[in-house]
């Protein structure tokens, strides 16, 4: 009878570690899932990053000096400094 348990509980022991293995929490399935997830959010990272930059260097620009100001206002608004002619080119 003692031959035969211990073989039982170890078979037991082996199909519940194999459940696990591909059906419980740390599975393969969930962990490729995460992995997935995790690299679409590293690259919404990167993205929000570059645009976090972009932003700190205008940001940057604009404490710094009146030169990006003006530059904005002349091509955007068409601003002009007073005794200048204002000449649009059309093509």
């Amino acid at each position: 009878m003692g031959n035969r348990f211990v073989p039982a509980i170890l078979i037991a022991l082996l199909v519940l570690f194999h459940a696990q293995l591909w059906m419980g929490r740390g599975s393969i399935p969930n962990v490729r899932d995460m992995q997935r997830r995790l690299d679409e959010q590293l690259a919404k990272n990167i993205k929000s990053q570059v645009n976090n930059d972009q932003l700190a260097a205008e940001v940057r620009d604009l404490k710094e000096g009146l030169e990006m100001v003006e530059e904005k206002a002349r091509s955007e608004l068409g601003m002009v400094k007073p005794n200048e002619i204002f000449v649009q080119v059309t093509k």
